[in-house]
């Protein structure tokens, strides 16, 4: 099997890093038990970027190799010490290369060297606890998992960026009038097709540098995929002028320079988008006696046409140089024209799901759908092997206003709710004003070690108070007995130790 030395279409699975996860952590120091959280974020993974690279002429590279992925995000740890950032994965493309979804649509057009887009963006990394700590979340038991990369399907279609364009019958000198104007070698011999890809080469008149390309020949219906035109004719969508080579020593029965020409013209009408372009016709081979001859019967013809028509033999030299000048000059004009172009970043952002607003509800057969960017986004992030994480998730959506919503939509309890895309859902069985986590925390993700209530040091310290205001004759005791039943007369006695003893309770350690 032959193997392409010039691929300009090719499909590319593109997968962006993960995100890595954050970590709940608990800093421990010597007689500090309860040091706070200190679990750091996960870092963000790698995105996928396609950057213009003036060295790359073809897509041969990921003809062979058509799946790529980025670096994933590292994961957080300890100590608030945060996940490394997934490294980018740049793929250098040709000048000219268009990128379209696999639906067809186009996605992005990079023209111009250094001109880049971010095709796959990286997952973001999850919080770690200490991220999530607030004043009613001291010390969060959970952190949030990252969030996975994008992952597509593209294509890529490179349409060569050339200053002109030779189009023409096959053999009917396009490769040799290249070889002859510039020093690009292509395969030149006497038999149809022998140039079975562009050729591009470098063209200096004068003061202007320029390039050409040479498509394949074109037969007539190559609009409608005959010979090698199908694929090639885009090529020359980017040319500032179209130069007609046409042969006038064709030894075809029924042929001539002003046939071909119109059988040209017609293809490149069917084809499209080619109408504004400036043309040239070059009739070749006059080096050859009958070709001067038909070259002198035809050209006033097409002068008359209003066509800049330049009989030449791209063999011996003759005319070559005053046709050269005339596409500088067409160049030149066109680049006046048109604005310097710049390095452009392009950035893919999926369209939001929720119809413009924070999320949307509705009802199938499976039950009540939740859509939305925030909701799925939330979903990816949560571990539901941590109940804590679990609440916090619940707790997140009730103030998004999901909760109200479905009550609102008629959604009972025990219905099943559904979040994110048909193919990948989470599922749920609705429970309104369920308090997750409840037994363990109060209020969903909320730490009662630092919420504790000790009736017996509050008491001492409301005792302590009212100490400055006892009668003469009172003790502690008395203020004590005062506090819990009312006024006391007289001191009383109390066994150290015993429930009498207002410093004593049994579930106080510090007593």
């Amino acid at each position: 099997m032959a193997v392409p030395t010039f691929v300009d279409r090719v499909t590319l699975h593109v997968s962006a890093g993960r995100g890595g996860n954050g970590v709940a952590s608990v800093h421990r120091e010597k007689f500090k038990p309860l040091g706070g959280p200190d679990g750091g974020n996960g870092g963000p993974g790698g995105s996928v970027i396609l950057r213009v690279d003036p060295q790359v002429t073809t897509l041969i590279e990921y003809h062979h190799s058509p799946k790529r992925k980025a670096e994933n995000g590292g994961h957080g740890a300890g100590d608030h010490k945060n996940g490394g950032h997934g490294s980018d994965l740049v793929l250098p493309v040709p000048d000219g290369t268009v990128v379209t979804d696999a639906q067809g649509n186009v996605l992005g057009d990079l023209i111009g060297a250094g001109s880049e887009m971010v095709v796959a963006s990286g997952g973001r990394g999850g919080l770690g606890n200490a991220s999530l700590a607030s004043s009613k979340r001291k010390a969060p038991g959970f952190a949030l998992l990252g969030e996975p990369g994008d992952e597509l399907e593209i294509h890529l279609e490179l349409k060569v960026v050339a200053d002109i364009g030779l189009v023409g019958y096959p053999s009917a000198g396009k490769s040799s009038l290249i070889a002859a104007i510039s020093r690009a070698r292509p395969k030149i011999a006497d038999y149809p097709f022998t140039t079975l890809v562009p050729n591009l080469g470098v063209v200096r008149a004068g003061d202007t540098v320029f390039t050409v390309a040479d498509v394949p020949g074109l037969i007539e219906g190559a609009a409608e995929g005959r010979g090698l035109g199908h694929d090639f004719l885009r090529h020359i969508e980017r040319c500032a002028a179209l130069v007609h080579v046409v042969d006038t020593a064709s030894i075809e029965p029924g042929r001539n320079p002003v046939d071909d020409l119109e059988v040209m013209e017609s293809e490149l009408a069917r084809y499209g988008g080619l109408e504004d372009r400036p043309r040239l016709v070059a009739l070749n081979k006059i080096d050859v006696p009958d070709g001067a001859e038909i070259a002198d019967m035809v050209i006033d013809d097409l002068r008359e046409r209003g066509l800049l028509v330049f009989p030449i033999s791209a063999a011996s030299g003759e005319g070559v140089r005053e046709l050269t000048f005339a596409m500088a000059e067409i160049v030149a004009r066109t680049r006046a024209e048109k604005p310097e172009v710049e390095a452009t970043r392009i950035v893919i952002r999926p369209p939001a799901v929720g119809g413009g607003g924070d999320f949307e509800v509705t009802r199938d057969g499976e039950g009540w759908r939740v859509r939305g960017a925030k909701p799925e986004r939330w979903i990816r992030q949560t571990d539901f092997s941590n109940d804590e994480a679990v609440g916090f998730l619940a707790d997140r959506l009730n103030r998004l206003g999901v909760e109200d919503k479905l009550i609102k939509l008629g959604a009972e309890e025990g219905d099943t709710v559904l979040i994110g895309h048909p193919d990948n859902s989470v599922v749920f069985d609705f429970k309104p004003e369920i308090q997750a986590g409840a037994e363990m925390l109060g209020r969903r993700g909320e730490d009662q070690r630092f919420e504790e209530s000790r009736p017996a040091r509050q008491r001492r310290r409301d005792i302590d108070e009212a100490m400055g205001e006892r009668a003469e004759n009172e003790t502690r005791a008395d203020v004590a007995r005062r506090l819990d039943t009312g006024p006391s007369f007289g001191p009383s006695s109390y066994e150290i130790g015993s429930p009498q003893d207002p410093d004593w309770a049994e579930d106080d350690p510090e007593a």
